[in-house]
């Protein structure tokens, strides 16, 4: 199972990868999207919608269930991955790359600072 060291991870099983400026990109991880099977539909939010952390902000169906997307940090949607809407099975092939969800521009960058990392959430999903 892959964990990219340089991502960020939640005990939900989202990442978050920081881009450009108070920016992040957030998806769910390999483990997530093995855990829940063939992707079928993504319900995304609208860009400009303030999170707060644990908040919901989407759900992410699949042929064995529906799961709830948590906010990881506090901030601003400011991107959503259209191309995941129309081929949610992105999330399965590609949760790290293609298959991405929204960007948030946080409110205080240090609310990374209680995110996972790599190996504490390796720890996590091996139980």
């Amino acid at each position: 199972m892959s964990t990219p060291e340089e991502l960020r991870y939640t005990e939900e099983h989202e990442w978050v990868a920081t881009r450009e400026g108070p920016v992040v990109r957030v998806g769910i991880t390999e483990y997530a999207q093995d855990q829940l099977g063939d992707v079928v539909f993504v319900d995304l939010p609208e860009v400009g919608r303030q999170v707060g952390t644990g908040d919901g902000f989407g759900e992410v169906e699949s042929t064995k269930s529906v799961s709830e997307l948590f906010a990881p940090v506090d901030g601003e949607i400011v991107a959503v991955n259209d191309a995941v809407a129309e081929s949610p099975e992105l999330i399965n092939s590609d949760p790290y790359g293609e298959g991405w969800l929204v960007e948030i521009r946080l409110d205080d960058p240090a609310g990374l600072d209680a995110l996972l990392e790599a190996e504490a959430y390796q720890a996590l999903i091996a139980g």
